[in-house]
């Protein structure tokens, strides 16, 4: 039975997130290639962790270079203890335990073509241009796709070649179209009509098409791919339709994607007429000079064996000079290219380029590592050809002081790599930064992953914070870094502090298993921030980021975040007073917190969400509700008056069934699950049908079963049917292990029981609501009868052992859950003509999975410790920073400046605000009364206060009468506090955070948040704080 199997092949457990984006036959041809990656210093080493945790079948690792003092600061599977040794040698049994089914070699030799025959995909790193051009020739000649990934200090590059005729079968990330079907007409061009919550505007003239789970024109279902033409209604123009049968109902029509084929030059043709990846002419431009330099730099090692020294000017000069004297680039066509050289641009890529620095090794190794994908699965575009990436505005801004070679030259440390970009000084910077990392999963992982090779928190008085509230799952394996098979079941925060540890010993890191949100704002309090120098969020809710950020606001705390769903990601930076805050998208939020009506998912499903939802729902009510309601009933002998009567009866009698006693046997419980399905599928719809006819018409004459209502239709029960069977054999097993009883996987045995058996008779059903107000009216009738009937109904199961509720668990395939619910809501779709899900969909919708991988983790982390370079180096303008977005699928890199801060004002005031700002006033030595607080806000600032609250509590107004406004006044704040709220500030706490309205405030001002300083601090007066950055002192004036 399809839906019973899975691939022997993959682990899909494993690999679960990353199949929702490469899909099972892409991982299968992951699982089969075989890669060679030469060069193994920490781009090499990104490339390898990322291509293991993500199943590729044979690694084979190549570098006979000794480890050396500056690989240490991006290397991560290095060591101290490992200087000298071969670096593939060395790093071989830390890579191969990233994951036990990826065979991991090492190869010693040369690169020689009898050793290319063996692999798909080549990989050089950190290599010569000489042995670029040699191996890329010989893989052209063999037929292997061949990459080459470089990184030099701030500025990498990756080329590919797939060769002249590389085929991509699946271009796009994005999952075919598909939309549900309402018509189709007979004729030539057959006219199809979507449903009205399908888009037409999403198909474009000349897609192909086909067709599936159409009844009555069924010769459409899985013919051939149709081109079709979009007309000006919506509808769609599929063909000849005119000898087909006539159209009933349902089905849906599913976009073909189509192949598509690329052409590569080699590489020493490419050298000379380089193709670049860029979002537009400047940034091409940039990227045909950065082209340049890597040329220039090779040249310059080849002349002098060696690279250029850290900061050296004479070195820079002369690779300047090499780069004025290349042979000047032509264009795709061999046309050539007026372009003057950006000197300046190869003066500071020649300076810096002696270092080696994580977060460019986690970027470029993410992108290498894609590729290396693309190439083997042929699923999305490859680069074309070249791709250039700087951070070089993490160096200082023009007119600052520069890095000195004497601050620069290596020290015998595992920084080196870092220090010759940044300096000695700077590396004492990171070391005394205290940071938090909320989120412990896969970005988290790379994240503190990335903070302890660049030494962030490793000095003194630094250190870096975890907090997480999750354990580990098996599923989490495959992107999340730090995580082995033994640490399943452990919390992240302690295993990730452990091993972030065990990267860096001289970082300290401590772990917290608490969420970060209101719940435990007594944990995160005011003294817990106040030691904290930034934030760096690792998070997968909008709602989750949002509070973080609020904290981050609150406190005056720069904010790193990042976020990624598939090959898509995301790396921002929010700066006190210098850029905006972060602000979570509305449709975000929405989106998280949106529910499915309970009529919609009961009655009149219109999508396979609904029938999903459903079916989820289902199982809830029939193996773990009911179990929990009979338990309790049991064991605390609560009394019936005291239940929800109508809804528990509903529920026992479904639990019931045709029973009319506890099961006893499997046989039992396969009738049970039989009356079950017809309870469902059959008489259910016809008792709906009853009460609201196909042909019923509402009062204003329209059809009551019209778009979006689907009018259902029962369906007859057929053992040899896969999906009925499914469900059978599903549930009665679901339902054997609730009552304690063995189960059992025979499916041919079933079937021939399920031919003995007698199809179950009309049972009694509980009636079909339209609205709520019918069903508030039946809950009003249960009365003694009922309760009655109730009581008897418990009786089946009293002086019998316990039930066992079954708690749902998505990821285990042998337990029947996703079995019973991928077959529950594949009979709803029968029912209403929906086209239903399959089971990857199934598990994807009832788990809320977001598709992940480790490239795209990997790549954010990297962007994400680039910004972080820039927050530690002192203060910067908000022309520094970067926003950054990326698509690896389809080869699109973007980097934004961060918006400023929204300024607000009123007319009436001198003074203007931003987000960040807030007013700051002391409470004082005796504590100010309230009537004294909003004198000074009026004498201090100019405002009338005309509303004051803490929190959701209201303090004060303007409106109240002139007694309660005296009785208010003459409070002190913390009184006045602990009265409306009943809390009195928490130990420790700091401020009081209150909000205000005033006179003359328009509908979106937003004032100020008022800080109640419970603790005196530094400031002799109070001010508004930080209309300027760095923070001054400001004033009214």
């Amino acid at each position: 039975m399809a839906a019973l199997e899975t691939s022997k092949l993959l682990d899909e457990e494993l690999y679960s997130r990353q199949l929702y984006v490469l899909d099972l036959t892409a991982m299968q041809r992951i699982r089969r290639a075989k890669v060679l990656l030469s060069g193994l210093q920490g781009l090499g080493a990104e490339v390898a962790k990322n291509l293991v945790l993500m199943g590729v079948g044979s690694l084979t690792l190549h570098d006979p270079h000794p480890t050396c003092w500056s690989d240490l600061a991006a290397q991560f599977f290095l060591s101290e203890k490992d200087l000298e040794r071969s670096r593939a040698e060395a790093s071989q049994e830390p890579v191969a335990k990233l994951n036990g089914a990826v065979q991991v070699c090492v190869h010693t030799g040369d690169i020689t073509e009898e050793l290319l025959l063996d692999f798909q995909v080549v990989v050089l790193t950190a290599s010569k241009l000489e042995e670029q051009l040699r191996v890329g020739a010989l893989c052209r000649k063999l037929g292997i796709c061949f990459l080459v990934a470089d990184t030099r200090g701030l500025v990498g590059q990756l080329f590919s070649d797939f060769g002249k005729d590389f085929t991509v079968q699946d271009p796009t990330e994005a999952e075919p179209l598909t939309a549900a079907i309402q018509h189709i007409s007979q004729g030539s061009p057959g006219i199809l009509t979507l449903r009205k919550e399908a888009d037409a505007r999403y198909f474009r003239d000349g897609d192909l098409v086909t067709f599936s789970g159409i009844e009555g024109m069924v010769e459409l279902n899985g013919c051939d791919p149709r081109p079709i033409r979009v007309r000006e209604d919506g509808t769609l123009e599929i063909g000849n339709t005119a000898i087909f049968s006539h159209y009933l109902r349902g089905g849906a029509v599913t976009e073909v994607k189509k192949s598509e084929t690329v052409s590569h030059k080699p590489l020493d043709v490419a050298l000379l007429q380089p193709r670049v990846v860029a979002q537009g002419p400047q940034e091409a431009d940039r990227a045909r000079c950065l082209h340049q330099a890597f040329r220039a730099l090779h040249q310059f090692e080849r002349l002098n064996g060696r690279l250029p020294q850290p900061w050296d000017p004479d070195d820079a000069e002369m690779v300047v000079g090499l780069a004025r004297s290349l042979e000047p680039l032509k264009g795709t066509e061999g046309e050539p290219l007026e372009e003057l050289l950006d000197e300046a641009l190869v003066q500071r890529v020649a300076l810096s380029s002696a270092g080696s620095l994580s977060p460019m090794a986690a970027m470029l190794g993410a992108v290498a590592a894609q590729e290396v994908l693309k190439a083997i699965s042929r699923k999305f575009m490859p680069l074309d050809q070249w791709l250039y990436f700087d951070a070089l505005d993490c160096l200082p801004e023009d007119g600052k002081p520069l890095p000195t070679p004497e601050d620069c030259a290596p020290r015998r440390c595992r920084y080196d790599g870092q220090i010759a970009v940044f300096g000695a000084g700077f590396q004492e910077k990171l070391g005394q930064q205290r940071y938090l990392v909320v989120g412990a999963g896969a970005i988290g992982c790379e994240l503190l992953k990335g903070f302890a090779l660049v030494g962030l928190g490793a000095g003194a008085s630094g250190g870096v914070t975890v907090a997480d509230m999750d354990h580990i799952e098996r599923s989490n394996l495959s992107r999340q870094f730090l995580f082995r098979t033994q640490d399943v079941g452990r919390p992240k925060a302690e295993v990730a502090a452990e091993a972030t540890h065990r990267l860096n010993s001289d970082l300290r890191v401590t772990p917290l298993t608490y969420a970060l949100d209101r719940t435990t704002e007594h944990i995160y309090e005011d003294n817990f921030f106040s030691r904290v120098d930034g934030v760096a969020a690792a998070l997968d809710s909008f709602r989750a980021r949002h509070y973080v950020a609020a904290r981050c606001t609150h406190y005056l705390k720069p904010l790193l975040e990042a976020g990624t769903q598939g090959t898509l990601g995301h790396a921002s930076v929010f700066v006190p007073h210098v850029t905006e805050a972060y602000r979570a998208p509305a449709s975000g939020l929405a989106s998280e917190d949106a529910t499915y009506p309970v009529c919609t998912l009961r009655h009149f499903p219109s999508a396979v969400e609904h029938t999903v939802q459903w079916a989820r729902d289902e199982f809830e009510g029939l193996f773990c509700l009911s179990a929990e309601t009979i338990n309790r009933h049991h064991q605390e002998l609560t009394s019936l008056a005291e239940t929800d009567g109508p809804q528990e009866l509903t529920l026992l009698e479904e639990v019931l069934g045709v029973l009319r006693e506890r099961p006893q046997t499997w046989q039992d419980c396969v009738v049970w699950a039989l009356g079950h399905w017809q309870r469902r599928f059959h008489y259910g719809i016809m008792q709906l049908l009853s009460r609201f006819p196909p042909d019923k018409v509402l009062e204003d004459g329209t059809l009551f079963w019209s778009d979006p209502k689907q009018c259902p239709e029962p369906l007859e029960f057929d053992a040899s049917q896969d999906t009925h069977l499914l469900y059978v054999l599903a549930a009665a097993n679901l339902y054997a292990r609730m009552h304690g009883l063995p189960g059992s996987r025979d499916q041919t045995a079933l079937r021939e029981l399920l031919k003995l058996l007698p199809l179950p008779g009309p049972q009694p059903l509980a009636p079909s609501f339209p609205n709520d107000l019918d069903r508030a009216g039946a809950s009003a009738e249960f009365g003694p009868e009922q309760l009655k009937k109730l009581h008897q109904v418990l009786e089946v199961w009293s002086g019998s052992p316990p039930l066992e509720p079954l708690k749902f668990e998505k990821d285990n395939d042998s337990n029947f859950h996703m079995d019973f619910v991928v077959a529950a809501a594949s009979l709803r779709a029968q029912n209403y003509g929906i086209p239903p899900a399959n089971r990857t969909q199934s598990k994807r919708i009832v788990g809320q999975i977001i598709p992940a991988i480790a490239t795209t983790t990997a790549a954010v982390a990297g962007l994400v410790g680039l910004e972080l370079y820039k927050l530690v180096g002192g203060p910067r303008p908000r022309s520094a920073f970067r926003h950054s977005y990326l698509h690896l699928a389809e080869n699109r890199f973007d980097c934004r400046v961060p918006c400023a801060p929204a300024i607000q004002k009123l007319h009436y005031l001198t003074w203007t605000w931003t987000c960040w700002n807030r007013l700051k006033v002391p409470a004082g030595q005796p504590e100010k009364t309230l009537e004294l607080l909003l004198a000074h806000l009026h004498e201090q600032f100019g405002l009338r206060v005309t509303m004051l609250l803490h929190g959701k509590a209201l303090l004060y107004s303007a409106r109240w009468s002139p007694n309660k406004q005296a009785q208010r006044l003459a409070l002190r704040v913390t009184e006045l506090v602990q009265q409306v709220t009943g809390r009195m500030p928490k130990p420790g706490q700091r401020v009081l955070v209150l909000e205000l309205s005033c006179e003359g405030e328009e509908e979106d001002t937003t004032f100020p948040p008022l800080h109640y300083e419970l603790w005196q601090d530094s400031s002799p007066i109070t001010r508004l704080y930080g209309a300027l950055h760095p923070e001054p002192t400001v004033s009214t004036q």
